[in-house]
């Protein structure tokens, strides 16, 4: 009878083992996945889409965050409603971190994607006639890139002294007397059929089924002097070298992604880690 027992209380000694050892096990599997909320601007993830099944076999798990004005997504970053965000030059960050007092950074260089003049009336700003509407965005860093692409295109003059951030009230000359309208950058493209001619983001044309190097009308130099509107993958401070988060950086910046982009965009976004650094 005692070895009956015994019998008992050892099998289920080792029942008792063997089931915290596959909890154990199991654990220890959920942990190795981890997922990372990525915001965004739009739609148009393909090239995101690419790194994200690379990543899968690193055990990350990346999700969008979809937003569908430029603010947002650094403000879901901030308060840690997202780990990480893809949609904003560096000029773009250092001027929300300024106005905003946050601590974000950039842990990564991605794509340099040209601003551009699009039209479906002229195909050609030497076109344009005398008080001609034009569109530029309205937020601090995207309206003063604009107006110093309608500068390089020959239509205005901006007073040098505002540097990278002229405003409307900068402009020193306005031979054409343009009607310049300042919206929301999402509206940029949507305005088109209101005004002459429009200063849209990349991002912003490749959504409304414009390709940048094939249907802007003037397209922004890609050379030094688009050192500051590098697109970045921007995290908070204290996260700056977190280990999943660099997988992610290094996984973007691979010949892979370069390939993607090139189709994507035909041409019109560059791989900036090659242009300008990883970083």
């Amino acid at each position: 009878m005692k070895k009956i027992v015994q019998s008992i209380v050892l099998g289920a000694a080792l029942l008792f083992i063997t089931g915290c050892g596959n909890n154990g096990s199991a654990a220890a599997t959920d942990q190795e996945e981890v997922t990372v909320k990525l915001g965004v601007i739009g739609a148009d993830t393909d090239v995101w889409d690419d790194v994200k099944d690379r990543l899968k076999d690193e055990g990350i798990n990346l999700e969008y965050v979809q937003f569908s004005d430029y603010n947002q997504p650094n403000a879901a970053l901030a308060d840690g409603s997202i780990d990480l965000n893809s949609f904003q030059h560096q000029f773009f960050l250092d001027n929300y971190n300024k106005e905003f007092g946050t601590d974000l950074v950039s842990i990564g260089n991605t794509v340099n994607a040209p601003l551009g003049i699009y039209s479906d009336k002229v195909t050609d700003v030497n076109d344009l006639a005398e008080g001609a509407k034009v569109a530029i965005p309205n937020d601090v860093t995207n309206g003063g890139r604009a107006l110093l692409l309608l500068q390089s295109a020959g239509l205005i003059k901006v007073d040098e002294a505002a540097g990278q951030t002229p405003t409307v009230a900068d402009i020193t000359e306005n031979r054409l007397n343009l009607e310049i309208s300042e919206l929301d950058a999402a509206q940029t493209a949507r305005a088109l059929s209101d005004v002459d001619v429009s200063v849209i983001n990349s991002g912003m044309a490749v959504d409304a089924g414009f390709v940048p190097t094939e249907d802007a009308i003037f397209l922004e130099p890609v050379d030094e002097t688009a050192r500051p509107y590098v697109n970045i993958i921007a995290a908070r401070k204290e996260d700056e070298d977190n280990e999943v988060y660099q997988k992610v950086v290094a996984a973007y910046q691979t010949e892979d992604t370069k390939k993607v982009i090139e189709e994507t965009s035909k041409g019109s976004s560059v791989p900036a880690w090659e242009t300008f650094g990883a970083k």
